[in-house]
């Protein structure tokens, strides 16, 4: 059931910053994913890799409880959503060309809407935002990125279950396999890198007794990230032009998950993906389309 709930003002808002793709915090994240890479002034951005940047210097004294910032806060490009749990549930990314590293980069953000729901997992608002990040190349701003991101506020979490669903097995056989476990420094360098304050991530009290959660929280985008690697490491001679995940369930740290790919068996550019938990429950799905380079 949809609830009509008007946000007067946030309509098509838009906020607009810009940066430098500076070369250290991708260096800081390769140190971070335990990767052996070196990064030049105009070489393209890697995947993913641009959640790296953008980021608003909150002052600690604007965040909330959770460590976002205050609904109030005239910090917030959101919509002052009542519910008090917010997650990022997952996003449709477009690269048309690359961002090249050192570029000065301009990234334009719209909330493109908002709409509100109530059913048998309460009451949820989703919330989609437009972003933009393009560079001028022979006098002409150009898209490099664009992003359509899903974000969901709901009720506060309802006792989890004992139960383990399992894994419904994907239509082709899975290709190429990767398990990595996410430890407490790799969410801690995380949410440095990326200057994200969400407590679920590095306090496990709260992310427990507050949230409900049983752990540490892996980072939505950095498992949208190891897939977008994953998917350069299985096709190395293509790239990514698009890219689109969706959580169903949180990855929590100290568990090993399992990242899977394999060829859409319809089109033979198209890798589908998902990261399993450590029962084998999808917890991420996810696709990319390749382009031969």
């Amino acid at each position: 059931m949809h609830i009509d709930i008007a946000f007067p003002g946030w309509s098509s808002r838009t906020e607009i910053l810009r940066q430098r793709i500076d070369p250290l915090p991708l260096e800081a994240l390769a140190a971070t994913l335990d990767l052996e890479i070196k990064f030049a002034e105009d070489e393209p951005l890697p995947p993913g890799w641009h959640w790296l940047y953008f980021n608003s210097a909150v002052r600690r004294s604007y965040l909330a409880e959770d460590g976002h910032p205050r609904r109030d806060s005239a910090n917030s490009f959101l919509p002052p959503v009542p519910l008090p749990r917010r997650m990022w549930a997952g996003s449709r990314i477009h690269y048309p060309t690359n961002l090249p590293i050192g570029a000065g980069a301009t990234r334009t953000s719209r909330i493109l809407n908002v709409t509100n729901k109530e059913g048998s997992a309460g009451k949820l608002c989703f919330v989609t935002v437009e972003h933009r990040i393009s560079v001028s190349i022979a006098g002409s701003e150009r898209d490099c990125i664009v992003e359509e991101q899903g974000i969901v506020y709901r009720e506060t979490n309802r006792p989890q279950s004992s139960s383990v669903k399992k894994s419904v097995a994907p239509e082709k056989p899975v290709q190429w396999k990767e398990r990595i476990k996410p430890d407490n420094v790799l969410l801690f360098r995380y949410s440095a890198l990326t200057f994200n304050a969400h407590r679920i991530h590095y306090d496990e009290r709260y992310a427990c007794d507050v949230e409900g959660y049983k752990n540490l929280v892996v980072h939505g985008p950095l498992t949208a990230t190891l897939l977008q690697n994953f998917a350069r490491a299985c096709k190395p001679d293509s790239r990514i032009a698009r890219f689109e995940f969706k959580g169903s369930s949180p990855l929590f740290v100290n568990e090993a998950l399992e990242l899977q790919a394999w060829l859409d068996a319809e089109n033979p550019n198209l890798l589908r993906m998902r990261a399993l938990d450590q029962n084998g429950t999808p917890a991420m799905e996810a696709s990319a389309q390749l382009e031969h380079t």
